[in-house]
């Protein structure tokens, strides 16, 4: 890492590429020229995912880390695991929510410092909602100009504690729900649900206007790593479903186990 570079100063170069990436994503979106195309896994990708990897990427360049994007060369393990620093992005979040044209997608850019994720940033260019933060910066929200800082928990639930909640709020993947993920949803018959797109399902924990995220489906290190590092800057995890420990990251394999968000 570049020593003359704080946490505030990464977060400020993550910011300028995010809003950079919105903006093209944004210039896709109103065309609805989206030239898709189908990755080997199935999943879509579009002209919007292809110009956001180029703009973060460039972007993010001048920090002088190394970066691991969805869209990218994923570099051979030998060398991810020799790096002490580096930024973990997803161009474009929720490109299945962007071909539907919901509005719930976004840009995810995480900071990685010894393989956990440390700060992060989250953009969703259709409301112009921006999360970032850290541990030690704090998280903030902006959206209309107006910049307001989210609060963390007065100390970490464990998700029996949790539980004990009047009310709670349940919130899940609008695409993406599994059958394994819905049986455990029942297991709380009382719990009110959400369904939500992208990361933007963590930044309703974030928020407090949920209380849980459970998910039981394929999901790669990207799509998660930013959120993390705000949610674990506000008390709350991101947890293997053993509750044993939190995800991890820079693995061989790049794909997350199921996990539990609270």
């Amino acid at each position: 890492m570049n020593v003359t570079l704080s946490i505030t100063d990464l977060l400020q170069i993550a910011r300028a590429a995010a809003l950079e990436a919105g903006a093209v994503i944004m210039q896709v979106y109103t065309s609805g020229a989206f030239d898709v195309s189908m990755k080997l896994d199935d999943s879509p990708l579009t002209k919007a995912d292809r110009a956001a990897h180029e703009v973060i990427s460039r972007d993010l360049a001048i920090s002088g880390l190394p970066i691991l994007s969805e869209e990218g060369q994923h570099h051979p393990y030998e060398l991810r695991q020799q790096w002490e620093w580096y930024w973990l992005v997803d161009p474009l979040d929720g490109t299945k929510e962007f071909l539907k044209r919901n509005g719930e997608f976004t840009v995810n850019i995480a900071l990685m410092h010894q393989n956990k994720p440390v700060a992060g940033l989250i953009y969703a260019p259709v409301p112009g909602s921006l999360y970032f933060g850290s541990a030690a910066t704090g998280v903030y929200k902006e959206e209309n100009g107006v910049k307001t800082q989210l609060l963390p928990l007065p100390k970490r639930y464990a998700l029996e504690e949790l539980l004990q909640k009047p009310e709670l709020t349940i919130v899940a993947s609008r695409t993406h729900l599994s059958p394994k993920t819905e049986e455990f949803i029942r297991r709380f018959p009382e719990a009110s649900t959400s369904s939500m797109g992208s990361s933007l399902k963590f930044m309703l924990l974030a928020e407090g206007k949920a209380d849980l995220y459970p998910r039981f489906a394929p999901t790669m290190e990207w799509d998660t790593a930013a959120a993390h590092a705000l949610l674990n800057a506000l008390n709350r995890g991101i947890y293997q479903a053993d509750l044993q420990q939190e995800l991890t990251y820079n693995k061989e394999d790049l794909y997350n186990p199921d996990f539990i968000a609270f």
